[in-house]
């Protein structure tokens, strides 16, 4: 990557570093307060939904606004709801202010998200994307070694409240990384041109339109949802699984997601190094995902449920990569910001659904088959496309030797 690129990769990196400190803060603190399972998946529940459910809108935006604007607003704003959360908590008390901050948060990484999917294919145009989306991704998980450990280490010295306080400021660091960014590589994201007027339904019934006629976007939809719902539990109960059923430190839990993040990173150079090939690199990662669930789920032992854990989060992010680099090669590119939108609602729709299921199935004795079920419907779900795809090429070859 170039070098006036650096500021751009350090701004992804410094956003997802402080995006990291509230997601870790906010199932450990809810369990430490209630002590409850359930409690802790359904404010996962809660946090996670409404950041989804704003992807298709934040998607047409992005065909609209200038997605470069859209990116500095969703950082600024974001170190204003931290500083306004913590003010209302200072005012009202109750730990309902770090579940709902923590959601606006998520809206607006939303936000963000789906404007540097706009963007980076503009900015690497001369550059293979595959390899462009693995440097994003390490920036991303760069952020996710530290944030735990930034997290713990600050929950030692503060309250949660003066922790959400310092995560504000770095979302605004990384608005001036951006900034930076912006002004030292001369790029310029002009708003994109009005589309043609219609109903405001418009964009979601374009996009709704490519998700049903596209056989290869809609088989990568399916294949991340269910991937997303081992995810989703995993994310959901792993303070629990960690610190409860497994009785172990607060320390051992911030070690545990440093060591699945550096997986990760491990994994991600090893594909921006290599030439694997897209279709190789879903079916790896795919395969290892599932087999780290039924890992984590089925063992007893703390040293198997890491084993398992490290195995998702650390395949996860390979793909992710598979998942973006073959939805950037279908969908066409007048429309790229309103479907990609669409596109991720309907793939992480599957996490908050994963921790109502989590809520409501909260027994010490359910919560470990659990994890194997939903790993056994995602390994399930892929043999299923894997049939259909193949039906499909099929009938798509013989159409084309008449």
């Amino acid at each position: 990557m170039r070098v006036n690129h650096q500021a751009f990769f350090c701004s992804l990196f410094v956003a997802r570093l402080a995006d990291q400190v509230l997601l870790f803060l906010v199932p450990l603190v809810v369990f430490q307060t209630t002590h409850q399972v359930a409690w802790s998946g359904l404010a996962f529940f809660i946090e996670t939904l409404p950041r989804y459910l704003v992807f298709p809108f934040f998607g047409a935006l992005c065909d609209r606004v200038s997605p470069l604007k859209l990116m500095r607003v969703s950082q600024t704003v974001r170190a204003i709801v931290c500083f306004g959360g913590v003010a209302a908590y200072a005012l009202f008390g109750g730990i309902g202010w770090l579940i709902a901050l923590s959601a606006a948060c998520g809206v607006l990484t939303s936000q963000g998200l789906v404007a540097r999917e706009v963007m980076l294919p503009r900015i690497f145009s001369t550059q293979q994307f595959q390899r462009v989306l693995a440097y994003s991704q390490l920036a991303d998980q760069l952020g996710m070694v530290l944030g735990p450990v930034l997290a713990a280490l600050l929950l030692g010295l503060w309250r949660w409240e003066w922790v959400v306080g310092a995560t504000g400021l770095l979302f605004l660091l990384a608005d001036g990384a951006l900034l930076l960014w912006q002004r030292s590589s001369g790029f310029r994201a002009d708003d994109p041109p009005v589309p043609v007027s219609g109903h405001w339904t418009l964009p979601l019934r374009i996009a709704l339109r490519h998700v049903w006629a596209l056989p290869a976007l809609r088989q990568v939809v399916l294949l991340a949802a269910a991937e997303n719902l081992v995810i989703g539990v995993t994310l959901a109960t792993s303070a629990a699984m960690v610190t409860g059923i497994h009785a172990q430190s607060n320390r051992y839990y911030a070690g545990l997601q440093t060591a699945g993040a550096v997986a990760t990173v491990l994994i991600l150079l090893m594909v921006a190094r290599a030439a694997w090939p897209t279709r190789r690199l879903g079916l790896v990662a795919f395969v290892s995902i599932c087999l780290g669930g039924v890992i984590a789920g089925a063992s007893a032992a703390p040293w198997g449920y890491a084993l398992g854990f490290l195995i998702i989060v650390g395949f996860d992010k390979m793909f992710n990569v598979y998942i973006r680099s073959t939805r950037q090669r279908i969908i066409p590119p007048q429309d790229y910001g309103k479907t990609t939108g669409v596109v991720i609602l309907l793939n992480n729709m599957t996490q908050p659904l994963a921790g109502l299921l989590v809520s409501v199935f909260s027994a010490r004795t359910q919560t470990g088959p659990l994890i194997v079920a939903l790993s056994l419907a995602m390994g399930g779900m892929g043999v299923a496309v894997s049939v259909a795809s193949a039906i499909w090429r099929r009938k798509h070859a013989l159409a084309l030797g008449e």
